[in-house]
């Protein structure tokens, strides 16, 4: 959601987003400079000001509050199959959403200097690797429900697939970064090879 679409938004429903956001916020400190399993969510409450009860209003699990953007990538990703342009493939739609998150430095995008503490945290909590494994596959299957709206042959597949293939860049640029590399040195292939892979997808699936 862009800020003049929050702006937009009732104001009861603003405080309710910033609210999540800054309980997001707190604990993600927390979590980069002690590592996920050393914080209680009783203590992340304490520091923003509020009852755990009401963190897990917002959060359901621990692991949505270090996760959080696992909805925004699911809205963001089959939206813009869904508002993509007229004559517009659904595969030209992603591949100029995930250029965009790039060049945007977006944590969807996969590649800036800031990334690695947070990947970090997540490798070295298993039930933030599963969460994360959770959120990928929540991801195919809201896919698939935007290809098949848009009167693809095989969502499911042309889902997995396309999936396989983001986070098959993603990842490589992530090693590259945690490796020691710098954004600048890694983002023009990740550019590179993020067209490569929907171009592929497009030549196997038209």
């Amino acid at each position: 959601m862009t800020d003049g679409e929050e702006a937009e938004l009732p104001l009861r429903e603003r405080k309710k987003r910033q609210t999540r956001q800054r309980i997001s916020d707190i604990a993600t400190g927390l979590f980069v400079e002690r590592g996920f399993d050393q914080v209680a969510v009783t203590e992340i409450a304490r520091v923003a000001g509020v009852s755990a009860m009401t963190v897990f209003n917002y959060f359901p699990r621990k692991e949505d509050l270090f996760l959080d953007r696992i909805p925004e990538a699911v809205e963001t990703f089959t939206g813009a199959v869904r508002r993509r342009g007229p004559g517009e493939t659904p595969l030209a739609a992603l591949c100029r959403l995930a250029l965009e998150l790039l060049d945007q430095r977006h944590p969807l995008g996969g590649v800036d200097d800031d990334f690695p503490a947070f990947w970090r945290v997540v490798i070295g909590s298993p039930g933030l690797r599963a969460r994360a494994r959770e959120g990928v596959e929540e991801l195919e299957v809201a896919l698939a429900g935007a290809f098949a709206e848009a009167g693809v042959a095989e969502p499911d597949l042309l889902a997995a697939l396309t999936v396989a293939a983001y986070r098959t860049v993603y990842v490589a640029s992530a090693r590259r970064l945690l490796a020691g590399e710098r954004a600048v040195e890694v983002a023009e292939d990740h550019r590179v090879r993020i067209r490569a892979a929907f171009e592929a997808l497009e030549r196997v699936l038209p």
